[in-house]
């Protein structure tokens, strides 16, 4: 009996989602035997271009982490200025017990210097591990960082300074081993071989009358249903004004 493929617009799939719609189709056509269904050449065409897949997410990945780095070096330089206009508010106290630290606090400071935040990436983070290395060996900062209640901005400092140096130095790793990727080269090459496949399996369903392609194609609608839901209500709520490329990908069903 003849069967129907629904069909999706690829492109409004993101690079960390196109690779995961391609993985989950072939898990889906595996289950339902393609070479008994004549469909073995248009199928490995597709299969054929996972490894390439693979570099579009390996690339995602890689994106994603120079916009958590960005994300993180801006919550640095916050939690940065934020101290220094602490040191600044503190300098107009007249409070006598609070005098000696206010001093040993802003002499800590101008040590070393307001423009930290100003500096490139690997320089602030250089900069802020020393700062805090000077931090940590004087008591009598730590005593006048406590005595101001500031004892949590510094920590939160070392908190996210050490988390940007890790992944600095991982995206700096993957950078080394990445080759050169052409994202919409492969995606196009994939379209073109699944649009081929869909085909496929719409001629065969008419040409083997004694095999039943319902059940795969039931599936495969399913499949394709799902991401068309999902991106139909993003495009909702990007016309109507909606930020969404910020939003979480589609996941799996």
């Amino acid at each position: 009996m003849p069967v129907k493929i629904i069909r999706l617009h690829f492109a409004e799939l993101w690079n960390n989602e196109y690779p995961q719609f391609v993985n989950q189709l072939i898990t889906i056509v595996n289950k339902h035997n393609p070479d008994g269904l004549h469909l073995t050449k248009s199928y490995e065409r597709v299969t054929a271009l996972v490894p390439q897949l693979a570099k579009v997410k390996a690339q995602e990945l890689s994106n994603a982490l120079s916009n958590k780095l960005s994300e993180l070096d801006a919550e640095r330089d916050s939690v940065i200025k934020f101290i220094w206009d602490q040191g600044k508010s503190f300098a107009r106290l007249s409070i006598p017990s609070l005098v000696p630290h206010v001093e040993v606090f802003r002499r800590f400071l101008n040590m070393h210097g307001k423009d930290i935040a100003l500096a490139n990436y690997n320089s602030e983070t250089s900069r802020v591990k020393d700062m805090l290395a000077d931090y940590d060996a004087k008591p009598e900062v730590k005593a006048a960082v406590e005595a101001l209640n500031l004892t949590m901005f510094f920590e939160q400092l070392r908190s996210v300074n050490t988390t940007f140096d890790e992944l600095f130095m991982q995206r700096t790793e993957d950078y080394a081993t990445e080759e050169e990727v052409d994202n919409r080269a492969i995606r196009s090459d994939c379209d073109k071989q699944m649009v081929a496949f869909f085909d496929a399996i719409e001629y065969c369903s008419k040409e083997y009358d004694e095999l039943d392609y319902q059940p795969l194609t039931n599936e495969i609608n399913t499949h394709v249903e799902y991401y068309k839901t999902l991106l139909k209500a993003r495009t909702t709520r990007r016309m109507a004004g909606k930020e969404t490329s910020v939003e979480v990908p589609i996941t799996q069903q």
